[in-house]
């Protein structure tokens, strides 16, 4: 269920705590919507947001902590 434009307005966006102090290379998610986590581009704030289950997210974040994701 895409979460919508009115809906990101309270979004409280917080920055991942691997980025980077020079700005570069930075993901922003949101935590204040239970089932829904909107994930986007800390450098383009105004910019496409994406949103993801909450299950989802957590799954994905698990496996880059276990480093299960092939490197690019």
């Amino acid at each position: 269920m895409p979460a919508s434009r009115l809906e990101m307005t309270a979004a409280q966006w917080r920055k991942s705590s691997y980025s980077n102090h020079d700005g570069g290379d930075c993901v922003e998610v949101a935590d204040n919507f239970p089932a829904l986590v909107p994930v986007r581009d800390s450098k383009a704030p105004h910019g496409p947001t994406l949103t993801f289950e909450a299950a989802t997210w957590s799954s994905f974040v698990t496996a880059v902590k276990r480093g299960q994701l092939p490197s690019a």
